[in-house]
């Protein structure tokens, strides 16, 4: 049975940090691509970041510099570090893992950004 298990969300402060992290079990992590997409209230789900399974990330522009993809294949983990947080990152943020056919969405975490 396939899962992805977010954890790590919260209320943070503008200018801070979080790191969001996802458990998956069930498929053959290394071979997948995995990402972090978020949908905030009235938007579309949106792709935060992307890492591939030899490791090339790619960003969404609105968080260049400010948030980092990880993964550890030992632990069937990925991580998203989350820096300077603004007000305009709150959203629901899902894990996302990709190996066509194949498309698996873990069940997703808030993250509130707000003084």
């Amino acid at each position: 049975q396939v899962q992805l298990v977010e954890s790590g969300g919260g209320l943070v402060q503008p200018g801070g940090s979080l790191r969001l992290s996802c458990a998956a079990s069930g498929f053959s992590f290394s071979t997948y691509a995995m990402s972090w997409y978020r949908q905030a209230p009235g938007k579309e789900r949106e792709l935060v970041a992307v890492i591939t399974s030899i490791a090339i990330r790619n960003y969404a522009d609105s968080v260049k510099g400010r948030f980092t993809i990880s993964r550890d294949n030992a632990l069937n983990m990925v991580y998203l570090q989350m820096n300077s947080l603004k007000p305009e990152d709150t959203a629901v943020y899902y894990c996302n893992a990709v190996r066509d056919p194949f498309n698996y969405w873990g069940q997703g975490i808030q993250v509130t950004v707000s003084s």
